[in-house]
């Protein structure tokens, strides 16, 4: 029962569509119907703006932080859940037709929420892949492969540090779940057609 609960937490909250309500309460516009159409933070920001971009980031972020965070109060043994269908939920939004977006954001917020929750050691299991996103950024200038490598890197950090097998490899199927739904990106960077940044 607990699960259950957990889980449905977790998805309820994953699913807000933070880009659609942003783009629609600030913008009157569908992010839909823009760019790549795809509902998260780079899209958000390509196409409303640095500001749009970053609030959306933000709130995917705190998705399954939030969700994890009130499981906590609950059912503490089963918080793994909640952030686990909260990256789903922002993947299949029932909010959004179940089509979301492709869950970097939320999946960063799950591992926020691991090392701040679980494991206590924020700086190894947090800060340390998100450096790692940054100067790959600098060094690419293309988000989806960092953002991959940021999430390949967390997963064998925790597998390397000993958090226990059940968190290791519930992160592992969530970078996986991320690294599927950039298969497209992954295809134009083989093709070297993928956009780069331009402010770094």
């Amino acid at each position: 029962m607990y699960i259950l609960i957990a889980s449905l937490i977790g998805y309820l909250i994953g699913s807000i569509p933070f880009a659609l309500v942003v783009g629609k309460v600030f913008y009157k516009t569908d992010i839909r119907e823009l760019g790549s159409g795809n509902l998260g933070g780079t899209n958000a920001g390509r196409t409303l703006g640095a500001k749009a971009g970053v609030a959306v980031a933000i709130g995917d972020v705190l998705k399954a932080f939030i969700a994890m965070t009130i499981v906590t109060f609950i059912a503490p043994n089963y918080i793994i859940f909640a952030g686990f269908f909260a990256t789903i939920g922002h993947c299949y939004p029932i909010f959004a037709n179940f089509k979301g977006g492709k869950a970097v954001s939320t999946a960063a917020g799950f591992l926020l929420a691991i090392s701040i929750l679980i494991t206590k050691r924020p700086v190894v299991h947090f800060l340390l892949p998100v450096a790692l996103f940054f100067l790959m950024l600098y060094l690419t200038k293309m988000v989806s492969l960092s953002a991959m490598i940021m999430l390949v890197i967390a997963t064998l950090i925790l597998f390397f540090t000993s958090v226990g097998l059940n968190i290791s490899l519930t992160f592992a199927i969530i970078t996986l779940i991320v690294i599927y739904r950039h298969r497209t990106n992954i295809q134009r960077i083989l093709n070297g057609e993928e956009r780069k940044i331009t402010w770094m």
